[in-house]
């Protein structure tokens, strides 16, 4: 028996709660892991992985999240507790092996493919996974060609939102790079949720596991507050919300040696001091003036001559 899956049994509030923490999740993660690859300083591998700790949190939070609105009309689902939490063991994991990578690898075409396609995978791993601890009186079967095309969601948004956050600088550039890997694991989500199908057998019964309501509360509740502590740290540290710097600690860390190694595309190079118009304009108007003089004095007769 085919039964029956509504993934939206909450309306539009589960996945638009989804996508915003997975935004959040991002939106931290990636400044953490900009204000790393900008920095040579001794915590530059803690701050990577606090950035993967922050975006695999998010990712694993939205997943949860969205699946309190699926649901099987003919049973009821449960969730195997150590299945779901190596999901997200798994998935920090890999996220974090692609940012290490970008982290130490530099913004080369070859590293930003290379740390996308992992944390892509990481954020399919962490969802099919979680997938795995899905408990339903019945078998789980999915559609191979949309799997792939979520996994291929998952990869190139990732790739993209990377590639943003080493190339650009600034709270703009952050929020859109989130943004873009909100909808990687968003969109990868319910790409992958739509391959499924579940058969049910005529007589099906109570699942195994844990009840998702019991589940689910504990299960989302130490993330978020990871996240949010997470982003009260970076609330307090200017720096590490805006990507700026002050034109002299730029100066500094161009004629740092640290300045010739990491990421080439952050680079810091002192810019050349902007001269007023007003100065300009005088200084072009002395130089007339004096060439002027220079003409008068080469065309005058000399009293001599007389």
């Amino acid at each position: 028996m085919q039964g029956t899956i509504d993934g939206f049994s909450y309306g539009l509030v589960t996945p638009v709660a989804a996508f915003l923490m997975a935004c959040l999740g991002a939106a931290l993660g990636l400044r953490c892991t900009a204000r790393s690859l900008r920095t040579c300083r001794p915590w530059k591998p803690g701050g990577l992985a606090l950035g993967a700790a922050t975006i695999g949190s998010g990712v694993w939070t939205m997943h949860f999240i969205a699946m309190t609105g699926f649901t099987v009309a003919e049973a009821r689902i449960g969730y195997d507790a150590p299945t779901t939490f190596a999901s997200l063991a798994v998935g920090i994991v890999m996220v974090g092996i692609g940012i290490f990578i970008v982290g130490y690898r530099g913004s080369s075409p070859m590293a930003l493919g290379t740390g996308g396609t992992i944390i892509g995978l990481g954020i399919a791993t962490m969802h099919y996974l979680g997938m795995a601890g899905l408990r339903v009186d019945g078998r789980v079967d999915y559609d191979t060609g949309i799997v792939t095309l979520s996994v291929l969601i998952a990869v190139g948004a990732a790739t993209a939102a990377l590639w943003v956050i080493v190339s650009y600088r600034g709270l703009m550039a952050s929020v859109a790079a989130s943004l873009v890997m909100g909808f990687a694991a968003t969109g990868m989500h319910y790409t992958g949720m739509a391959a499924v199908h579940v058969h049910l057998p005529q007589n099906a019964g109570a699942p195994g596991g844990e009840p998702a309501a019991e589940l689910l509360l504990p299960m989302l509740l130490g993330p978020a507050v990871f996240l949010l502590l997470s982003a009260v740290a970076m609330v307090f540290d200017p720096l590490l919300v805006t990507g700026g710097r002050k034109r002299e600690r730029a100066a500094k860390a161009a004629a740092d040696p640290c300045g010739s190694v990491g990421v080439p595309a952050q680079r810091i190079r002192p810019r050349p001091a902007r001269r007023d118009p007003a100065a300009k304009a005088a200084d072009k108007a002395a130089e007339r003036a004096a060439s002027r003089v220079g003409r008068t004095r080469r065309g005058s007769p000399d009293l001599h001559d007389w």
